[in-house]
């Protein structure tokens, strides 16, 4: 587009030029809020999935405000051993670690001040925004978490959300004929492929996808990807929560 912009004809530069600044408007026009669940792998955000959801939208130049719940997490592990840590640990101030202090807590979160929801993963999502770590399909999920993820699904606006996240749309959207994806199951790569049975008994369908994918449910706006719940490096989880990101951007 750049290169047509600069080098070609006249009588295309100037529609061409205002599509482009079009598209650059809407993008930038986007309000979308992105829930953290604490900051760490195992007892909160992942971070690397955290940071990406940032950088993706930042790129797409949409405004981002990071929320959380202000309560105490479930529990602080030492990332090296895999040991519980004595100490106590808040959700929203460990997520200010990854959103440079600036975050929210999730209770002023309205679905009417944004365009769009997003839901990185980490063992946080299973710990601190709900049970599922402990309770499974059983689980009870943050009451906050439960009513932002109601009132953006009730307002139509879209919902993203990779990793285990997927879960909890499955856990409080039930009856709602949602479909999502965390990945696929079978072999070392898909430690955690069990967890498609147990969203597919809570009613939810689950389409089976590889790193590269992403589920988009148009009906009830959701986009969903793999993220570390497939055992990959980095940068293919860099992009993989990318691809969630541009589908939920999409939606809005």
């Amino acid at each position: 587009v750049l290169h047509l912009l600069n080098n070609g004809a006249t009588a295309v530069r100037a529609p061409m030029l205002r599509t482009v600044r079009g598209l650059v408007s809407a993008a930038a026009s986007k309000k979308v809020a992105v829930v953290f669940s604490g900051c760490g792998v195992f007892d909160g955000t992942e971070v690397t999935e955290g940071t990406a959801a940032l950088v993706h939208l930042s790129r797409a130049g949409a405004q981002v405000q990071v929320f959380a719940p202000d309560k105490e997490q479930m529990h602080a592990l030492d990332h090296t051993k895999g040991a519980e840590l004595p100490e106590k640990r808040n959700v929203l101030v460990e997520s200010a670690r990854i959103a440079r202090g600036n975050v929210q807590p999730l209770q002023a979160l309205k679905a009417s001040d944004y365009d769009a929801l997003i839901f990185p993963g980490g063992f946080g999502a299973a710990k601190n925004l709900s049970s599922w770590a402990v309770d499974g399909t059983d689980c009870k999920v943050d009451e906050d978490v439960a009513r932002t993820i109601k009132e953006f699904h009730s307002a139509q606006k879209p919902i993203g959300a990779c990793c285990i996240a997927p879960v909890l749309l499955a856990k409080v959207l039930q009856g709602k004929d949602i479909m999502v994806t965390v990945g696929s199951q079978g072999g070392e790569q898909w430690p955690y492929g069990g967890t498609i049975g147990q969203i597919e008994s809570l009613g939810a369908k689950h389409e089976t996808t590889t790193i590269d994918g992403v589920c988009v449910d148009s009906a009830n706006k959701l986009a969903t990807s793999p993220a570390f719940m497939y055992e990959g490096g980095f940068a293919e989880v860099h992009d993989s929560v990318g691809k969630m990101v541009d589908a939920t951007l999409g939606m809005a």
